[in-house]
């Protein structure tokens, strides 16, 4: 063969594809993927995070008026509409309840109000009547409510099982087994701090009564008091506890709470931290052979 023949053939053979490609160039790199026409790979773009929409700021005018006017005027409501939300507890401002309803505010305030819960009956019959309380209604509001005559009473952040009687006769032994004591009363509570083991508070209460009541513990003359109370679970620095009183001092259970150094959650008059309400239900009362159970609110299941 001639040499200009062995020359061509050999230009030929080397633009023939073998198996890294057309010929002969590697497929590994970009470059040479690009000059043989073969496609790139895929550029991977991450998808920029979420984030929220930061709320546009507050301008204040500078000028302020009591909060039950501007919650009257937000909500198109009578001003002394306005102030009982506030007082029965159910107003809040930037996440904290408002506690006092003439409190000087911007007027650009914005308030949030929880809705007032209806008195839902337990059992009813000739002789009473038996309902599950809801949280920021007075006892007398329910009396009201429901036409008949309190039997015993629960604080206006307590909720629970609240008993009514409908006529003389159930009223009078009613309240005679309160006084002999013959009446099971079981409540649940969470308290700040963690109690691990259970136990019994024995110790007088003195009532002191004004605007509004307080307890406190006074072993020369207050009256005796005695509270059981035992562990149900623990959260976060928080304990849910079942509590029986064997007598009903008024705020038993809140003041020997504070007793104990471990107040209510939202019991700030007993030293508590705040929150939603006071978190006290009354969960269980037997009376005259009877026994009568509210469930537990939702509000009551501890989360970390």
């Amino acid at each position: 063969m001639k040499k200009t023949e062995q020359k061509k053939e050999s230009r030929v053979r080397s633009r023939k594809p073998d198996a890294r490609g057309q010929g002969g160039v590697a497929l590994g790199t970009k470059d040479d993927r690009r000059r043989v026409g073969a496609k790139p790979h895929r550029q991977e773009f991450k998808k920029p995070e979420k984030t929220a929409p930061k709320e546009p700021e507050t301008r204040y005018s500078g000028q302020t008026d009591k909060a039950y006017n501007i919650l009257a005027k937000q909500l198109k409501i009578s001003g002394g509409k306005a102030k009982d939300m506030i007082d029965r507890g159910l107003v809040y401002s930037r996440g904290k309840k408002l506690m006092i309803a003439r409190a000087l505010m911007p007027i650009e305030t914005e308030f949030k109000v929880e809705k007032l819960q209806k008195p839902k009956t337990i059992f009813e019959n000739k002789d009473m009547i038996v309902v599950d309380k809801p949280p920021f209604m007075s006892s007398d509001e329910v009396a009201d409510a429901v036409g008949a005559t309190l039997v015993h009473r629960l604080d206006k952040e307590t909720s629970g099982v609240l008993i009514l009687a409908k006529n003389e006769e159930y009223l009078k032994k009613a309240i005679d087994a309160f006084k002999k004591r013959e009446v099971y009363k079981e409540y649940i509570a969470i308290v700040q701090g963690v109690l691990a083991e259970g136990g019994v508070v024995d110790v007088p209460l003195l009532i002191k009564k004004g605007t509004t009541a307080k307890a406190t513990v006074d072993k020369k003359f207050g009256k005796s008091a005695k509270t059981i109370y035992e562990p149900l679970e623990m959260v976060a620095k928080k304990t849910k506890l079942k509590v029986v009183i064997e007598t009903g001092r008024t705020h038993q259970i809140r003041a020997h709470m504070k007793f104990l150094k471990h107040p209510i959650l939202g019991d700030v008059a007993y030293g508590g931290s705040e929150a939603k309400r006071i978190m006290l239900h009354s969960k269980t009362i037997r009376l005259l052979g009877q026994e009568f159970t509210a469930e537990e609110p939702k509000d009551f299941m501890l989360r970390e």
